[in-house]
C-alpha cells in the first residue's frame, strides 16, 4: 500500500493530465456525436446548427493535442537540464501560503535574462528564463520562452 502511495504522489501530474484528458475526450466525442445527430435532421436550423457544433470537438481536439505535445516537450527539456545539472534551483523565499515572493522572484529573474541574452541560440537558457517568468507570474511570457527552448532544441541547438 504504501508503494502505491509513493507512486501516486510521485505521478500525480500525470494522473490528474490523464484524468482531465480522458474527461475532454469524452466531451469531444459527445459533442460530435450530438453534432452529426442534429445534422441529419431534416430541418435545415438543426444542420446549421450542427455544422457549427462540430467546430467545438475539432478546436477541442486540436487544443489538447498541442497541449499534451508542450507538456510532454517540457518536461523532455526538464529531464535532460536535470541530469546535467542545470535546473535552477527553486530556493525563493515564499509567503506563509506557499506563494513566491514577487520582489525576489524578479531579481533572479535578472540573472536568467543576461544569460539569455548572452546566450540567444541556448534552449537551456530559454528553459531557465521560462523559469524564472513563471516565478514572477508572467505565465504567458514563460510560455513563450518555454516555445523559444522547445523550438531551438528541435532545430538542432542541442549543444550548449
Amino acid at each position: 500500500m504504501a508503494n502505491v502511495l509513493a507512486a501516486f504522489k510521485a505521478n500525480r501530474t500525470k494522473i490528474w493530465v490523464g484524468a482531465v484528458t480522458l474527461l475532454l475526450v469524452f466531451y469531444l466525442v459527445v459533442s460530435f456525436q450530438r453534432a452529426v445527430l442534429l445534422m441529419t435532421d431534416p430541418n435545415l436550423v438543426a444542420k446549421a446548427i450542427g455544422a457549427a457544433y462540430l467546430i467545438l470537438p475539432v478546436i477541442g481536439a486540436w487544443a489538447l493535442v498541442r497541449e499534451l505535445l508542450f507538456g510532454a516537450r517540457t518536461e523532455r527539456l526538464a529531464n535532460i537540464l536535470e541530469a546535467e545539472g542545470g535546473l535552477p534551483e527553486d530556493n525563493l523565499p515564499r509567503t506563509p501560503a506557499g506563494r513566491i515572493i514577487r520582489e525576489a522572484a524578479d531579481r533572479e529573474f535578472e540573472k536568467y535574462r543576461a544569460e539569455t541574452e548572452a546566450a540567444p541560440e541556448d534552449w537551456r537558457s530559454w528553459f531557465r528564463l521560462s523559469c524564472a517568468y513563471d516565478a514572477a507570474g508572467d505565465r504567458k511570457r514563460a510560455r513563450a520562452s518555454m516555445r523559444d527552448a522547445i523550438r531551438l532544441y528541435r532545430t538542432g541547438s542541442r549543444q550548449g
